[in-house]
């Protein structure tokens, strides 16, 4: 599988062998759907001022630095350190970064926050794979999950899950996932299958007792025998259905089925077989279209924005429509940045928020995926330009977290990021943004859980007395108790240098 040329290849490293392990990634981490940019001039401040952080707080705490970096210090030392490079973006203290009781109260208070993080990955096969043969034993030795050391033969599949299961349920504060995928025209270049998700969902859920795992059904409209192909997918009963309008973005050079949203030829079927099927919820594949992305591909271009959006939405009240990554096209963040403070918008962001207003419609929403992950680390200001934008076009109703973990790693920094950041008074002065508030105030309350839940029908109080009772938590409070460990690993493509 490749989704990027050979020469882009290699100018890249694997994050997880090259990246430290610090609580927050200090330089743009890629998935390999896109290119990353190169580590700026403030990331390796923030990184610098990170160690300094650590270099101090750990020998009076008794502790090396990466074990500092896996405490709750050592994630409130991250964000002190973005505050330190790129001004008061986040709600932080030094003293928590210095105090272990300060920042353990803070977060063991949050922990039951419910979150529903639905855009998340397996680890695909690779030489990587190495490391989660080790990363397995160790999770069968301190007894994490006891039921993974009956489980018969340990397949590839389990190992990626077991390193997922670790990331997602035991390292962060996520409470309900959900699997996704990217289709191929090459049938062997899938993620995983829609048979796959299925049967991980069903593992997943029977072994926490609860609805702790949801699934993606793909699509791939207009290619050959496509409906058939959505018609199988759906008797699987998908929570969802999603799709890249792009249609091969693993081999763009050779995709043959791009699609339109507002399509009625190719699109309208397949939306009368997804209501028939209960399936409301549709997500597609949008932006990470920079630049370089737009030069190579002009002919796939067209597809990657969001100007169909709205009249399938209009066309389609029945259905919700969940915009991934927000069309954000990702390019250069400090372009990106110059440009919405030139002209006081974001390419594709700012047109799909303005989609209801301008064409009455309700049913559309923006998935944050990566965009808020790489804009965070790299421009905060970007990131609550975009945050600010999409509230206030969408409402804080129509905004919902997704991470695109673990390529990333674990999401929990993700999530501390969310409850960190505010948008700064200049620029809610200046873009009529409103304020995010606290962590667990309503705005980030709903990005975090109660949009999704609305979306997947979920009753969200006895969603989390369930969650609560069953046989992941009691496997999270047996982890915490013998002292949590994350990994501070990222798993995707980083630029060299």
């Amino acid at each position: 599988m490749r989704f990027l040329s050979d020469d882009e290849m290699r100018a890249l490293a694997r994050a997880e062998e090259t990246e430290p392990r610090t609580p927050l990634p200090v330089r743009m981490v890629s998935s390999e759907e896109y290119a990353p940019t190169g580590q700026t001039e403030k990331q390796r401040e923030v990184q610098a001022r990170l160690y300094a952080f650590a270099d101090e707080a750990a020998p009076r705490l008794g502790m090396s630095r990466r074990r500092f970096f896996q405490t709750a210090s050592g994630m409130a030392a991250g964000f002190a350190a973005l505050n330190g490079a790129f001004g008061p973006m986040f709600e932080v203290s030094a003293a928590e970064a210095s105090d272990l009781g300060l920042a353990q109260e803070r977060s063991e208070g949050l922990r039951d926050q419910f979150i529903m993080d639905m855009h998340t990955h397996f680890l695909r096969d690779d030489t990587r794979l190495t490391s989660f043969v080790r990363l397995r034993e160790s999770v069968i030795q301190r007894g994490w999950n006891p039921q993974l050391s009956a489980s018969g033969e340990q397949t590839i599949e389990h190992l990626k899950f077991d390193n997922y299961f670790k990331e997602i349920y035991l390292d962060s504060d996520t409470k309900i996932a959900l699997i996704s995928s990217a289709p191929s025209d090459i049938p062997e270049d899938w993620f995983l299958t829609n048979q796959q998700m299925a049967e991980a969902r069903q593992r997943v859920n029977e072994q926490s007792g609860t609805t702790r795992m949801m699934a993606h059904a793909i699509m791939r409209p207009g290619a050959p025998g496509w409906l058939d192909e959505l018609d199988a997918a759906l008797e699987l009963g998908p929570d969802s259905v999603k799709g890249y309008t792009v249609g091969d973005n693993t081999h763009k050079e050779t995709s043959a089925y791009p699609w339109r949203m507002d399509d009625e030829t190719v699109m309208y079927p397949g939306y009368e077989r997804m209501l028939a099927a209960g399936v409301t919820t549709v997500c597609v594949h949008k932006g990470l279209w920079g630049r370089a992305t737009a030069e190579r591909f002009p002919h796939l271009s067209p597809y990657a924005d969001v100007r169909d959006v709205a009249k399938a939405a209009r066309d389609w009240p029945q259905l919700n429509f969940v915009i991934y990554h927000a069309a954000y096209r990702l390019d250069d963040p400090d372009w990106a940045l110059a440009e919405f403070e030139r002209t006081g918008r974001i390419e594709w962001v700012t047109d799909l928020a303005e989609i209801p207003a301008a064409h009455g419609v309700s049913n559309v929403h923006a998935d944050l995926g990566q965009i808020f992950a790489q804009t965070l680390i790299a421009q905060p200001r970007m990131c609550a330009a975009i945050m600010g934008t999409l509230i206030r076009g969408l409402g804080h109703d129509k905004v919902c977290w997704g991470t695109d973990a673990v390529w990333t790693g674990s999401p929990q920094w993700q999530i501390e990021g969310l409850r960190r950041l505010e948008i700064p008074e200049d620029m809610q002065t200046a873009y009529g943004f409103a304020p995010l508030g606290a962590a667990d105030a309503p705005v980030k309350s709903a990005i975090f859980g109660g949009n999704n839940a609305r979306l997947y029908g979920l009753d969200v109080p006895r969603t989390q007395a369930a969650l609560g009772v069953d046989r992941f938590a009691a496997i999270k409070a047996d982890y915490l108790a013998k002292g949590a460990t994350p990994s501070n690993r990222r798993y995707g493509y980083v630029a060299k240098g």
